[in-house]
């Protein structure tokens, strides 16, 4: 890959703050107008076509706290207190089974977290098992079904129950193999229990491994950063995902325990970047997008060479025609033109079930013009181009007319070398991919042209 420059000037124009694109309209968008009997009324609209299902459970638990964390999670250490939270998503599995139709295959299935592997193993089997009771799971190994792991948290014999139960696909948590910055986190992890999680997935045949970094992390250097991708590249996982760290201290608590003045500036996290983009691709990856590379023969790589990579609430993923069904504390569904919300707290979940309802407290709908909007978007944050004639034909309307505003907006991106643009198309450069995030909110009619805003992270 070539390598690109930034100048200061550059740089600063671009470190704004936007969102990362797993939806569009963005959760800022979500209201509490869309409530539970709206939810309903889309589950029946969802039942008419002919989509199949994706399965997403919300297991929020973790032993301990991770600083640069900002999922929603119950941090303890007893482990009874597993149970209480399971029964009431047994409960809600119950009640989402009945409003989607029985026959509808469920291709996609993710425990995330907090740690997943918090729970029992005999707690994994009850909820796997509640799950096929109440939707279409395959029975052979044909669906995608994962889950993440802490490799601190994780035995062989749980690894090996899990392939059991039917998952194929891993993402394990490493973040940083440098032990200063684990220590500067809170997060150590030897590479021997990274290594010995990985080798026991390869045992038991899990058909894809995937391996999370994060950079922007206190201490971190270009060249620290390197000797971790080394080590990366020596255990050779199918994927790997390198995230941007978003330092929100006002939002996420944990945060608050890192030393800001050890944080990376964005320079210095530009270049921790390209050099993460050069090295793994130079080592075989392919740059998927954003914060993602695969192999060339796995599946995410596959997708996009055909064209049909999407992006959701857990990145870029293979199957665009499915509903996502959100289960457990904050979690986020997309049901038909809609996206909804679980409740976020433990009470709050409790109280729903316990009375009967759904956990649905906030949504949005979306509308022929997020549409438009959300398929431009995911053709670039996807695919790094955008042909205008297909985004015509599937609206039936005149992409230079629809998007004056923004072309005349890109004309700056393209004298700073972010994007090529013609009368038919855009393309994205090798620079540009860097900035793939500034590119797409040119589109998103959520977010003004200079707008400040604290909502999302730092796109730098």
């Amino acid at each position: 890959m070539a390598i690109v420059e930034f100048d200061q000037q550059l740089i600063k124009r671009y470190d704004k703050a936007g969102p990362r694109y797993t939806s569009y309209p963005t959760a800022v968008q979500f209201n509490e107008e869309y409530t539970a009997d709206t939810y309903k009324k889309f589950a029946e609209k969802s039942n008419q076509s002919d989509k199949d299902l994706s399965l997403y459970f919300h297991i929020p638990f973790c032993d301990t706290v991770c600083f640069y964390c900002g999922c929603n999670k119950v941090v303890t250490k007893d482990r009874s207190k597993a149970m209480p939270y399971l029964e009431r998503v047994f409960k809600e599995i119950e009640m989402q089974g009945k409003l989607f139709d029985s026959s509808r295959k469920v291709n996609q299935l993710h425990w995330g977290g907090g740690t997943p592997t918090f729970i029992s193993h005999d707690e994994m089997r009850q909820l796997m098992a509640v799950t096929r009771q109440n939707f279409n799971l395959h029975d052979d190994d044909s669906g995608e079904y994962s889950i993440e792991i802490d490799p601190r948290e994780v035995s062989r014999d749980s690894i090996k129950l899990l392939r059991e139960l039917g998952f194929n696909r891993m993402s394990l948590g490493v973040q940083d193999f440098n032990p200063a910055v684990q220590k500067a986190v809170n997060r150590i992890q030897s590479r021997e229990e990274t290594l010995s999680a990985l080798t026991a997935a390869r045992d038991e045949n899990f058909k894809s491994i995937s391996v999370d970094l994060i950079y922007g992390l206190p201490l971190q250097t270009v060249e620290s950063f390197d000797r971790t991708l080394d080590e990366l590249i020596q255990i050779s996982p199918d994927r790997v995902s390198v995230f941007n760290y978003a330092h929100l201290p006002e939002r996420f608590k944990p945060q608050r325990r890192i030393n800001e003045d050890e944080l990376p500036p964005a320079s210095i996290k530009l270049e921790i970047f390209k050099h993460c983009m050069e090295k793994l691709t130079n080592a075989g990856y392919v740059y998927i997008g954003m914060d993602h590379f695969s192999k060339p023969a796995d599946e995410l790589t596959i997708a996009q060479k055909n064209g049909k990579l999407y992006r959701n609430f857990q990145g870029y993923a293979t199957h665009a025609d499915c509903d996502l069904v959100g289960i457990g504390i904050t979690s986020i569904g997309t049901i038909a033109n809609s996206f909804a919300q679980n409740v976020r707290t433990m009470d709050e979940y409790f109280s729903k079930i316990d009375a009967g309802e759904l956990a649905v407290f906030r949504g949005v709908e979306i509308d022929n013009d997020d549409l438009i909007r959300r398929e431009t978007i995911m053709q670039l944050i996807c695919h790094f181009s955008l042909n205008f004639t297909a985004i015509e034909t599937r609206f039936a309307i005149s992409f230079k007319d629809y998007f004056a505003n923004e072309l005349e907006r890109y004309r700056v991106m393209v004298d700073d070398g972010l994007i090529t643009m013609d009368d038919h198309s855009i393309k994205v450069t090798s620079k540009g991919r860097l900035l793939i995030r500034n590119i797409c909110m040119v589109f998103d009619r959520y977010i003004k042209p200079d707008e400040k805003t604290s909502r999302f992270s730092k796109l730098i």
